[in-house]
């Protein structure tokens, strides 16, 4: 499988608009990761995960196929970062204590990425993706953006968003499976920065391109006009879905 790149178009806009994760998030990483030593993130993006695991571990690497991504990437004083796809990164064998991919899973050829994984991590090492495909606000403000933006870009989604939209129920894991206690994404945003969080992802895009910006154009009107006086903030609740699991021994 070739490199599927639907971001680069979009970095300096991902970097301003994705929300940040939960810090309950990372530190439940490096709670079940054997030691705290080295941490990978892959398909960093704009590194938002890579940042949150740099809390925690003395040292970590962040790889994303997008160099444009890479270019908007936070930094971090022990935070590195290299253009390398995830399922080839070109890292030693057995580095790594945990691995991650927030948002990324669906997009990778799994078939390599896996055995990629298990040679990066050390024994008892951990891999956890995650992801969110879905928001609420309140239901008249959900309900219009699903039938004025939602609806509308729907066929334009890849096929691999399917897989982000179940929460990674229907991909194989061959990891020993991890409980793990749910998460949460909270923000408060302004009308303009939930439209800007619409226009990251890539169906947005890639309807704009086909059909062109006036759909989007009045939706945005008409959603500033729903959502309050100007400078109004509204709580957006992102549900977190999480797959963790652990490399099982190989037999002796």
């Amino acid at each position: 499988m070739s490199f599927l790149d639907l971001f680069s178009d979009a970095a300096a806009i991902y970097a301003a608009s994705r929300p940040t994760y939960p810090a309950e998030l990372f530190a439940f990483v490096a709670s079940i990761a054997p030691a705290r030593e080295r941490a990978l993130d892959c398909a960093t993006g704009n590194g938002q995960a890579a940042t949150g695991l740099a809390a925690h571990f003395r040292e970590v690497v962040a790889v994303d196929a997008s160099a444009e991504q890479i270019q908007q990437a936070m930094r971090r004083p022990n935070l590195t970062y290299r253009v390398a796809q995830a399922e080839s990164t070109g890292l030693p064998d057995g580095w790594f204590d945990a691995v991650t991919a927030a948002c990324g899973l669906h997009w990778f050829d799994r078939d390599r990425f896996y055995p990629e994984v298990k040679r990066l991590l050390r024994p008892r090492g951990v891999f956890v993706a995650w992801t969110y495909s879905r928001f609420t606000i309140d239901p008249g403000i959900d309900a219009f953006i699903k039938t004025a933006i939602q609806d509308v870009v729907f066929p334009y989604w890849a096929q691999a968003n399917r897989l982000s939209w179940s929460g990674y129920r229907d991909v194989e894991f061959p990891f020993d499976e991890i409980a793990h206690p749910p998460f949460a994404i909270e923000c408060d945003w302004t009308a303009e920065q939930m439209l800007g969080f619409l226009m990251t992802w890539s169906a947005t895009r890639q309807c704009i391109r086909a059909i062109g910006p006036a759909f989007f154009e009045t939706a945005s009107d008409e959603l500033i006009r729903r959502w309050g006086a100007p400078g109004t903030t509204r709580q957006v609740t992102l549900p977190v879905d999480m797959r963790a699991g652990r490399v099982t021994p190989s037999p002796r």
